[in-house]
């Protein structure tokens, strides 16, 4: 890392009037920053540049190596077999994690899986998984490598060792309008899947209404910066662009997408999360040098839940535990006979979020057993006054907020309709040769 000496304005002017920033003027700008000699509001007027007036691939490379240079590097090279991650942009009944990770390990890879929380509409891994009694997210490193080798997949919270300067720029892309800058989104996720120390990531880009990206060519954008810094720092990675127009599975919140993950690994489940599950499992192995095994066979033969109920056990928690259950529930029934034609992700995830599923603010709690369960997807028939959707939450004062969210996020078309859903995966963004 060549830090060097300059100060914040140049840097800033440097970026405001459209040249590109060296590598030693990008060093030494995250250092100062994450030391806390730099200030917020320069920090933020060169964010705002960088939003306006872009980076190069040189640049972001630069820029995500001194995010990963803040902090501390993992290392899986003891483990006795090969590893590989997924990343989510984020959605709305967004569950695969918890199937993946246990699918994964069973077909001889080992997964660490680092990650977060929910905000806003999209729902955290995290607050997931803690609604089973006992399990806990909260892993030293010493932890984590025991579980790895012994299981094969661990899920947990990344520590505060890795990239902590994203960590400090994503609190000011928050409050500065400069989140959606493809530079910073992409440095902001690769800087801590590459720290992490993962041999081969997949990127899983979400496109739609329930989605960050809206739209489909700056998602391929975004997947395309993102594999060119993985493979740029030597990890194997894909993306493949996934919809995000229609939630995933039948349910969205915290308690019941666990209990939909465990259908899935019962050899159950919603056929949509079965198919980006194995489409995302196959990437993986592909990309750690086992796709010599088929992830479908560990789903029929019981050795994913084997792997789901170790991982689980293995982080406090109690597979067999019943799960919370909401204390109130509203029904919202079929205004008229037809085909549902049209389910929208972000409705429903504002709806989950209002119901306490999510938080608006990172320190808020959530609700284990809130969210929403839809009875009908997109081509199936409903019956006027038969459930279209379930509400739930322990504070049911919060029903008229979700229902509003509801509104006009559906649509119902005559008896007989045909329908014709697009691809749930989209496009897929390898290496650049």
């Amino acid at each position: 890392m060549t830090v060097g000496n300059h100060d914040a304005v140049e840097v800033i002017l440097t970026k405001r009037d459209g040249h590109t920033l060296s590598t030693s003027q990008i060093d030494w700008m995250v250092d100062r920053y994450t030391q806390g000699a730099v200030a917020d509001e320069q920090m933020s007027a060169l964010l705002m540049a960088i939003l306006l007036n872009g980076m190069d691939r040189r640049e972001i490379a630069d820029w995500t190596a001194a995010m990963i240079a803040s902090g501390v590097r993992m290392d899986f090279s003891s483990l006795s077999r090969p590893t590989a991650d997924k990343h989510s942009t984020g959605g709305v009944g967004d569950k695969i994690t918890l199937p993946l990770a246990p699918l994964v390990a069973a077909c001889g890879v080992a997964v660490p899986q680092l990650s977060g929380r929910g905000l806003g509409h999209t729902g955290g891994t995290l607050d997931k998984l803690e609604s089973i009694p006992g399990w806990r997210a909260l892993l030293s490193n010493d932890e984590m490598m025991a579980q790895l080798e012994s299981v094969g997949a661990v899920i947990c919270a990344a520590g505060d060792g890795l990239a902590p300067a994203d960590k400090k720029l994503y609190a000011l892309r928050d409050v500065t309008g400069t989140v959606e800058a493809i530079p910073l989104i992409a440095s902001s996720i690769m800087s801590k899947k590459i720290a992490e120390g993962t041999g081969a990531l997949v990127l899983d880009v979400k496109v739609g209404s329930g989605a960050f990206m809206k739209d489909v060519d700056k998602a391929r954008e975004l997947a395309e910066v993102m594999v060119a810094l993985g493979t740029d720092a030597g990890v194997r990675t894909v993306a493949l662009l996934t919809d995000m127009q229609t939630p995933l599975g039948y349910t969205a919140g915290n308690a019941i997408e666990v209990a939909e993950s465990v259908e899935v690994l019962a050899g159950g489940g919603p056929a949509d999360v079965v198919e980006l599950t194995l489409a995302l499992a196959r990437e993986m192995l592909a990309g750690a040098g086992r796709d010599d095994v088929d992830p479908a066979d560990k789903l029929a033969d019981g050795s994913a839940m084997d792997a789901w109920r170790r991982m689980i056990q293995a982080q406090g928690g109690d597979p067999d535990a019943t799960l919370p259950v909401a204390r109130e529930e509203h029904v919202v029934t079929a205004p008229s006979d037809g085909v549902l034609t049209r389910l929208d992700a972000l409705s429903v995830g504002i709806a989950a979020w209002r119901l306490g599923a999510g938080r608006e603010r990172k320190e808020d709690p959530v609700q284990a057993g809130a969210g929403v369960v839809w009875h009908a997807r997109p081509g199936d028939a409903v019956t006027a006054g038969a459930p279209l959707f379930t509400l739930r939450t322990d504070t049911p004062e919060r029903f008229d907020r979700a229902l509003a969210a509801l509104e006009g996020g559906y649509d119902i078309a005559a008896p007989g309709t045909s329908y014709t859903p697009g691809p749930l995966v989209i496009d897929r963004v390898g290496a650049q040769e």
